[in-house]
C-alpha cells in the first residue's frame, strides 16, 4: 500500500536558528510520504542556507512578509497532498508524529488535529495541549508548564497552529485562513469554524512536537492580538450571542483599553479599532460568510467557550476576581445564546 501523502508548510522570517533542525525532523518522519513547502517571509540568508538540499523541499519566496495566515495559505496552494500540516520553524518533530496525526486526522468525523506541543526547556513539559477560548475571544496556550499524563486523543477548543494537520478536503472546505489576520488567532478561528461544522478539533498527546518557545510581548503583537480578537468575536459570534454578551464585552474592552495604556501599547490598541473601521467591508463580508456556513447550533459550539481565565496566563489575583464575575454571568447567559 502507498504511504499517505503529507504536505508540510514551514514559514521562515528573520532569524531562524532552528529552521534546519525543524526541516530535518520533518523529512525524517516515518510511514508518510512527506513534501515540504518552505515559505521565505524574509528569513536571514544564512539560516535558509543551513537547510540541507532535498528534492522533497520547495522554497517559496513571496517577496514580502505575508504573515502566518497568508504564508500558510500560499504554501498549501503549492501542495497536492492528502493531508496538509502547519509546523512552526522552531518546532522539532519526533519521527512518528506525522503518522500519528494522520491516523486521527483521517477520521471523517474529526477536524484539525494538533500535536502535543512540548517545551524544549523545561524539557518535556507542555507548551500547548489545545488552546482554550474565552467568551470574549481571548485565547492562550492550554496546560502550559504541566506534564502530559494522557495517552489517547482528546477534544480541544482551539488546535494550536504550531503543529496542526487537516485533511486537504477539509482545508479546502474551510478555505484556509483569512489573510487579514496576518498573525495570531487565525488557528482559533479555523478550529471554531470546524467545531461549528460538527468536526471537533483534537490533540494527539503521543504525537510530540518539541517547541523552542520564547514568550514575547511587544506592542505590535498586542495590537494584532487585540485587533484579531475583536475580528474573531464580531464575525464568529451570532447576533444573538453578541447582544447577550454585550455588557461583558463592553466591560472587557474598557478594562483592556485601560490596561493597554497603562502598559505602554495604548496607541496600538487604538490603531486596532481604526483598522477594523477602515476594513469594515471585509469584516462585514467575512461575518456573512461565517454565519452562513454554520451547521451546528450556537448552544452547542459556544459550549466549548470558557468563562475562566487561566491564572498562569493572566495573573492569579486578576484572574481570580474576574472569573467570579465571568462565571456568574455565563451561568445565566449561556441559556440565552
Amino acid at each position: 500500500m502507498s504511504l499517505p501523502s503529507v504536505g508540510v508548510v514551514v514559514l521562515a522570517w528573520r532569524a531562524e536558528p532552528y529552521l534546519a533542525e525543524c526541516i530535518s525532523s520533518v523529512l525524517a518522519s516515518n510511514d508518510v510520504d512527506v513534501r515540504i513547502v518552505l515559505v521565505d517571509n524574509g528569513c536571514e540568508p544564512d539560516d535558509l542556507a543551513a537547510v540541507a538540499p532535498d528534492d522533497r523541499v520547495s522554497l517559496l519566496t513571496p517577496g514580502v512578509n505575508t504573515g502566518f495566515a497568508g504564508g500558510c495559505n500560499l504554501g498549501v496552494e503549492k501542495l497536492d497532498t492528502d493531508f496538509v500540516t502547519l509546523v512552526n520553524s522552531d518546532c522539532v518533530l519526533r519521527p512518528d508524529t506525522l503518522a500519528l496525526l494522520v491516523a486521527e486526522a483521517s477520521r471523517p468525523d474529526v477536524g484539525p488535529v494538533m500535536a502535543s506541543i512540548r517545551l524544549a526547556e523545561p524539557a518535556g513539559l507542555i507548551n500547548s495541549a489545545g488552546n482554550p477560548v474565552h467568551l470574549v475571544g481571548l485565547s492562550w496556550a492550554g496546560d502550559m508548564n504541566r506534564p502530559e499524563t494522557r495517552t489517547e486523543p482528546f477534544d480541544v477548543t482551539g488546535a494550536s497552529g504550531a503543529c496542526v494537520m487537516l485533511r486537504r478536503d477539509l482545508w479546502d472546505r474551510l478555505g484556509g485562513f483569512d489573510d487579514a489576520y496576518f498573525a495570531y488567532l487565525e488557528d482559533t478561528e479555523l478550529s471554531l469554524r470546524s467545531w461549528r461544522l460538527g468536526l471537533p478539533a483534537r490533540c494527539v498527546p503521543q504525537a510530540v512536537a518539541t517547541h523552542y518557545y520564547e514568550f514575547s510581548r511587544n506592542s505590535h503583537k498586542m495590537h494584532l492580538l487585540e485587533r484579531n480578537r475583536l475580528m474573531l468575536v464580531t464575525t464568529m459570534w451570532s447576533g444573538r450571542a453578541l447582544v447577550v454578551l454585550a455588557p461583558l464585552l463592553l466591560v472587557t474592552e474598557l478594562l483592556l483599553t485601560g490596561y493597554a495604556f497603562a502598559s505602554g501599547w495604548g496607541k496600538q490598541k487604538l490603531t486596532g479599532w481604526v483598522w477594523l473601521w477602515r476594513h469594515r467591508g471585509h469584516v462585514a463580508a467575512r461575518r456573512r460568510q461565517l454565519q452562513a456556513e454554520r451547521v451546528r447550533p450556537d448552544t452547542e459550539w459556544m459550549g466549548r467557550l470558557t468563562p475562566n481565565l487561566d491564572p498562569q496566563a493572566f495573573g492569579a489575583a486578576p484572574a481570580k476576581v474576574a472569573n467570579v464575575f465571568f462565571r456568574a454571568y455565563w451561568a445565566v447567559a449561556r441559556r440565552l445564546v
